[in-house]
């Protein structure tokens, strides 16, 4: 229920599918996902509404609804995206409302207490869960998404060559984009027993590697979780100033 399936449409067209989750603070509710599954320049894709899909019912998964977000009000953007001293960061926030979504939906939140690093850190090699949908594929009977084991592949903590994310090594594909990164909270056995390390953002390659002689790395980007305190935390209304998303100075481990 923390999961969901985010479905890209131009007016009736329908463009990409990929992963979000769900964030809680402060009584506000947010859907989280790649900035490049809303906007990307670089590759042409400029969706203007998303779907996601809810569960209604916890004990029966195969209830569900399609929930649309118009990505643009007045011809603003309503999400909203994360800058650093890099540039732009590769996760995007939008704000879901209790009255548009009405008071049947299923959701299980992560919250501002799953981003806390247990004291211990989090070493090379930690073990990690991806939850997504790679390649769109997943259980279209009860719509839970899949999950994929992963490690994290360089040092927690530290900007991978400046940019605000960290490396995963594990077997990740197209759709995952948006998926929460996750390490598993030494002997907590609540029901949401997880600290969210990260947002899945795309595999990684070397420019230089022969692609007939040399394998790809396997490795992933994912960007720092804590630029969720920063986009959860700027002012809600729109900026009539910019026509453009809305956006947020990074702080943390993803400066």
């Amino acid at each position: 229920m923390s999961t969901t399936r985010i479905a890209t449409y131009r007016g009736r067209q329908s463009l990409t599918g990929a992963t979000a989750f769900f964030f809680e603070r402060d009584g506000r509710l947010y859907a989280v996902t790649s900035r490049h599954v809303l906007h990307d320049p670089a590759s042409g894709h400029f969706p203007d509404r998303v779907e996601l899909t809810l569960h209604l019912d916890e004990r029966n998964l195969t209830r569900t609804a399609l929930f649309s977000v118009p990505l643009y009000a007045d011809e603003r953007a309503v999400w909203r995206q994360g800058v650093d001293s890099q540039g732009e960061v590769d996760v995007a926030v939008i704000e879901l409302h209790p009255d548009a979504i009405g008071g049947e939906a299923a959701i299980r939140p992560f919250r501002p207490e799953h981003l806390r690093i247990p004291e211990s850190g989090v070493a090379a090699g930690e073990p990690l869960l991806v939850v997504g949908f790679p390649l769109g594929f997943y259980d279209t009977v009860h719509h839970l998404p899949v999950v994929r084991h992963a490690i994290v592949s360089s040092a927690f903590g530290v900007r991978f060559q400046g940019q605000g994310y960290f490396l995963t090594d594990g077997r990740l594909h197209r759709g995952s984009s948006g998926s929460p990164v996750l390490m598993r909270r030494p002997a907590d056995t609540g029901a949401m027993p997880w600290v969210l390390l990260g947002v899945h953002s795309s595999r990684m390659d070397v420019g230089t590697r022969d692609q007939e002689q040399d394998e790809s790395l396997g490795l992933n980007c994912a960007w720092y979780a804590d630029m969720l305190m920063t986009l959860t935390a700027i002012d809600a209304s729109p900026n009539p100033a910019a026509s453009g998303p809305r956006q947020a100075k990074a702080t943390g481990r993803s400066t």
